[in-house]
């Protein structure tokens, strides 16, 4: 009943059409379907696939992949990890009944294309490209695959016909030239359509003491000459961060939109929808180039938001808003305590960021509060467990239990403790309190975290010191909370979870 009354109303967008971290995205439509893929990077599974029908509402389907190689780095092992690497910046597309995704893995210095029937389902047939084409664009053209990468220098390259392997004996070519004088970086992100005569390449620039640009550039012809013309520049939501790299779409009705993200603090690179109007063959986006807070989309409402949630672990399988950190592990359940989530230490670890089994989902702004309930029975000597604000700089609050295997409540920044009490019995409320845009009542500035503990969950105790977030690009993904059991020794116990929460307030 819910979602045919939606149905019956327009959407009204009010950017971002999601407050958390959906960068690099790629959007196609398939008759009255969107599906939309985005950056994760490290975590796995990787590459979410997203789909809508009205452009505003996204919910998670699918991912590409489990993850990329089972080798050290996505082991975390030797000291290798994929942080602020891994799967960037995926191009998607539908041809003659198939779907495409291509995007490199820095950590591997590799091109990887994914292949499949079905989009929601799988299987995806995977093939590894001769070639590291960054930030590239896939283009089907008159029997012919191509693809633009790279940044500054945008390049041409022939794949075959199935996006199996890069086409022998065609050499790329450089077809877009970008300005270097007065811009720090230089056409990437690129986003390669033929619409009508022209062929376009959408890519974003970023001027020395300016803001993220959206540029076009056109061509009646393949390999150029290209004209180019700035098509979206601008702040939004009272940030000096501007909005640019995505997609332009249109929809069965003659409509066109972009998504385009906006760089925003701690909680990651959101997406927004603007308009796009035609003007003498150019998509202009917005409000003549000038991002809009809201947009009214002429679709029907439809569907939900799934792309973060709260979980009872009352089901057998993970719901797909969870991604691994790094490669999933082997020692984790959810039926050998029904109704729980079991998570076991994968090895030995140092800290959280080598901590196999740690189990991530996006926070969401402006404002929300993630909970958990923690059951410390099955821990043993030298396990810790608990709920961390996941990203370089992080902080947690959990239980270790110590040589002697007394259980201790300890509160840590980074892998420094700073403070930690005596724990009775064997359960914990454990919450996480985030603020990315304060309002006028909250006291902290904007990307603050508070910590606290409770035994009954009424009742909480927040840590004096609370975080203060930083986005950083070695991890390069707005903060996750996550669950974690991790050991100092390596032949630990288990930790069970009862359930996540999180909301807004």
């Amino acid at each position: 009943m819910r979602i045919l009354l939606l149905a019956l109303l327009a959407p009204l967008a009010v950017n971002p059409i999601t407050y958390t971290d959906i960068p690099d995205n790629d959007v196609i439509r398939v008759e009255e379907d969107y599906y939309m893929v985005s950056t994760t990077m490290y975590f796995c599974p990787g590459a979410p696939i997203m789909h809508s029908r009205d452009l505003v509402h996204w919910e998670t389907v699918n991912y590409i992949y489990d993850f990329l190689e089972d080798d050290d780095i996505y082991n975390l092992r030797n000291g290798k990890n994929a942080y602020g690497k891994g799967q960037w910046a995926t191009s998607l597309r539908f041809h003659e009944g198939v779907f495409y995704a291509l995007f490199v893995a820095n950590d591997q210095h590799r091109t990887y294309l994914f292949r499949t029937r079905d989009i929601v389902n799988g299987p995806w047939e995977r093939f590894v490209l001769d070639g590291f084409f960054h930030d590239a664009s896939l283009l089907f053209d008159e029997g012919h695959l191509y693809l633009v990468y790279g940044n500054g220098d945008l390049r041409l390259r022939e794949l075959e016909p199935d996006g199996s392997a890069v086409k022998a004996g065609v050499p790329e070519r450089v077809i877009i030239r970008a300005p270097s004088e007065g811009y720090g970086l230089r056409a990437e992100g690129s986003h390669f359509f033929h619409i009508g005569p022209y062929y376009y390449v959408l890519e974003i620039d970023w001027p020395k003491d300016g803001i993220r640009t959206a540029t076009m550039w056109r061509s009646t012809s393949l390999t150029g000459p290209y004209e180019s013309r700035v098509v979206l520049q601008g702040t939004l939501g009272g940030r000096d961060d501007g909005v640019a790299q995505g997609p332009v779409i249109d929809t069965p009705g003659g409509d066109w939109y972009a998504i385009q993200f906006q760089d925003h603090g701690a909680v990651g690179r959101i997406p927004t929808l603007q308009r796009v109007t035609w003007t003498d063959g150019w998509p202009v986006m917005g409000q003549d180039g000038i991002p809009e807070e809201e947009v009214e989309v002429n679709l029907p409402a439809w569907g939900r938001d799934y792309v973060w949630d709260s979980d009872e672990f009352d089901t057998p399988r993970l719901a797909l808003v969870w991604q691994w950190n790094h490669k999933a592990p082997d020692n984790w359940s959810l039926t050998a305590h029904p109704g729980w989530l079991r998570l076991g230490p994968q090895g030995r670890s140092k800290g959280i960021s080598d901590a196999r089994g740690t189990l991530t989902q996006r926070t969401v702004g402006p404002r929300c509060v993630s909970e958990t309930l923690l059951d410390v029975s099955g821990m043993k000597p030298g396990d810790e467990a608990g709920l961390c604000a996941f990203q370089s700089h992080s902080a947690r609050i959990g239980v270790e239990v110590t040589r002697t295997g007394k259980r201790r409540i300890v509160f840590k920044i980074k892998e420094r403790t700073r403070w930690k009490a005596r724990l009775q019995g064997d359960r914990i409320y454990l919450r996480i309190r985030y603020v990315f845009t304060p309002q006028a009542d909250d006291a902290c500035g904007p990307d603050t975290a508070f910590l606290s503990y409770s035994a009954d969950g009424q009742n909480w105790t927040e840590m004096k010191r609370p975080l203060k977030m930083k986005y950083t690009l070695d991890y390069f993904t707005g903060y996750r909370s996550a669950l974690y059991c991790r050991s100092r020794k390596g032949n630990g116990g288990y930790a069970d979870f009862d359930w996540f929460h999180q909301c807004t307030y």
